[in-house]
């Protein structure tokens, strides 16, 4: 699925999806990450990693 895709069926603009896709987000608002987790058809954990400070 493309960006511009994943955009329309998430509701967020492809602007806002590169700035999480690219880790430049301060934030992400629980709908979106609902419905990223819907459309994609994953748990949360899924989309992220934790790697400590410094490595």
């Amino acid at each position: 699925m493309s960006l511009t895709e994943l955009s329309r069926r998430v509701g967020v603009s492809l602007v806002n999806l590169c700035v999480l896709k690219n880790d430049r987000a301060k934030a992400i608002r629980f709908s979106t990450l609902t419905a990223l987790c819907e459309v994609l058809e994953c748990q949360v954990g899924d989309l992220f990693s934790h790697e400590p400070a410094g490595k």
